[in-house]
Parts: C-alpha cells; structure tokens; sequence
C-alpha cells in the first residue's frame, strides 16, 4: 500500500502489486477488515454489495456510484478501501472540503484510469462549483471547463475515464438532490449490535497480540457507544492499563479499570455526555430546550453536539427530540441518578 500526499488530497493505492506492500501507515490500517468476508456487520448491505460487486465483475464494468451515510466510525471510509479491493482497482481518497477549486477535481479525475474508484469523504461539504462539475463527471464521464476570461474564455470538454464515485457523509440531509440522485447505490450504515462489537474486539485483540477473555470483551463492548472506532479505541487503552500493571489479560477486572481511568461508564457515557443529560434536567427541566441553548451552555458547537453526542444518546433512550427542542427521558433520567451526578 503506497501513499501520495499531494497539496489538497490523499492517494491511497491498491493496485494489485502493492495492496500488500508494507508502509508506515500499515499499523494504522491493520485493525480495518481488508475484504468484504471479514467485515463485521452491516449484514444486509454485505449482502447486497456482493450481488453488485460480482456482477460488475462478471460484466467487467465499473460499479455504479455509491453513497454511505451514517454516524461517524461506522466504517464508510473501510467498506470504500474493501469495495476498491474487491475489485481489484485502485483508489484514490480525498475529502469535501480538500477539493477546494475545479482544478483540484480536475487533477484528480484525470489521473485515474478505467474502473478506478474515487472516494470523497465528508461529500457534503463539497464547494457548490465543484458540485455541478461534478454532476457531468458521474453522469457522462465529462469534465467541463471553462479557459480565461472574458470574451478571450473557452469551454473544454475533457473525456474521462469510467471511473467509480463512493461518497461518505454523516449529514445525509445536507446533500443536495440533485448530487444524491446521481447515485446508484446508496446505503445507510446502522449502530452496531453487541455481538457484532464484541466480534471486531476480539478480532483486534488478536491481531494486537494482546489477550483478552470473554468478560473483558464484554464490558468493553457494552462501553463501545455500539461503534468499531470507539472499540478499538477501548481496547488500546485496556492494553496500556493492562501493561503498564502488568496483567497478561484483558479481563472484565482489567476492562473496568481501564473505563474508569478513562471516565467512561458502563454504558459508554464520558463526561460530556453525562454533563449534557445533566445540564438539560437541572437547568431547563428535563426539556424541551432548544439546540442552540444547549450548545451555548456547554459552549460546543451545534454540529458538534448533532454528530457526536446525540446520535448515540438518542440510541439508547437517554434523549428525545420534540418540536420544541430535546428533552431527556426517564431512561436518562434514571442513569444519571445512579450516577450520583444530581
């Protein structure tokens, strides 16, 4: 595995001759599944995505265009690097705010080849000029460009190669329709369950020549906010705790007071969280309280608190949206009153 950095965008290739190459970033991608038998989850789109990638194969065509939307750590940015791999292409990743000018798309579609497949991160954010020259890209395999100024301007048409869009966001309502329409698979990540979760830990763990047994599994699992990254994560900092006092084991005792060290509660609460659910009940009532109130409370960005906090909290029953703003539920209720925090 080779990667270029250029000045806006990060190639990432997986021809044939150097998926197994090793590199620098080889740890970091270690603990990412590298074909579609060894992800973990998602079943349903598994299932499918096997029925377009082999038939695709059998054509020997470009897969249609793909969009993945979902909560952040869900693994879009590893089923884009399997998909490249099924199909035994290369891939190129960027990310919507990276392609700042037409010319940057430009750089990077002209340099792939047929069947290639380029993956844009974040793809609602992309410029809205490099949006629309977008949209004959995918459709046509055209680049439109425009030459100079003025009356001296000329319009270019650059054939491209057939090349396979794979889109990631986590704000699939800020996309605009006429981009997402362009897209003829589009699939949406779900929270994983706890099998599933204590499935990728133990794999991990193996591959992290570290060992760890059922319970600690478990416990880690059920802290993991139901997210690959947030496991992994886990079971790093259960292996430094377990190292650094000398336990050859991960074990349920082990996990806990990892989780404590880190502040984290059984059900994967950290300290903002739980100061959110806090803050909402002794302030406001309990709700409803509107967003940007919260926000300024707790001085975080309203984003912020949509993509990372509320999704998860929202999950598990802690939280509920109203008309008039967010209001915690008996569920929350009950846990921050276990956790002593009013």
């Amino acid at each position: 595995m080779t990667l270029i950095t250029h000045e806006h965008h990060t190639e990432i290739e997986n021809s044939p001759e150097n998926i197994d190459a090793p590199s620098e970033f080889t740890i970091d991608y270690t603990l990412r599944p590298q074909r579609l038998s060894d992800y973990v989850g998602q079943e349903k789109i598994k299932k499918q995505l096997r029925i377009f990638l082999d038939a695709a194969k059998k054509r020997k065509e470009p897969l249609e265009h793909i969009l993945l939307y979902g909560p952040p750590g869900l693994g879009k940015t590893t089923l884009a690097n399997i998909i490249a791999r099924e199909m035994n292409v290369n891939i190129k990743t960027t990310s919507g705010p990276a392609i700042e000018r037409v010319g940057d798309l430009g750089s990077i579609l002209t340099n792939m080849q047929d069947g290639d497949v380029l993956f844009i991160d974040e793809i609602h954010r992309l410029n809205k000029v490099v949006e629309e020259v977008l949209y004959p890209a995918m459709e046509d395999h055209k680049l439109d460009l425009v030459v100079g100024k003025g009356p001296s301007a000329q319009a270019l048409q650059i054939d491209l190669p057939k090349f396979t869009l794979i889109g990631a966001t986590t704000r699939m309502g800020n996309l605009t329709g006429p981009l997402r329409d362009r897209f003829g698979v589009i699939h949406r990540l779900e929270f994983y369950n706890q099998v599933d979760i204590e499935s990728i830990i133990s794999r991990s763990a193996s591959i992290l020549t570290c060992e760890i047994d059922e319970g600690g599994a478990t416990c880690l699992a059920r802290a993991a906010r139901q997210t690959p990254r947030i496991a992994n994560r886990l079971l790093k900092r259960a292996r430094d705790w377990a190292d650094v006092h000398e336990h050859d084991l991960i074990n349920e005792h082990v996990a806990h007071q990892a989780l404590a060290m880190l502040d984290i509660d059984e059900h994967g609460l950290e300290p903002t969280d739980r100061e959110f659910l806090r803050l909402i009940i002794e302030k406001f009532d309990g709700g409803p309280v509107g967003i940007q109130t919260i926000a300024n409370a707790l001085s975080e960005e309203v984003q912020t608190i949509e993509d990372v906090y509320e999704p998860y909290l929202m999950q598990r029953g802690f939280l509920a949206r109203s008309p008039r703003g967010r209001i915690v539920t008996d569920h929350g209720y009950a846990h921050i009153k276990k956790n002593n925090l009013f």
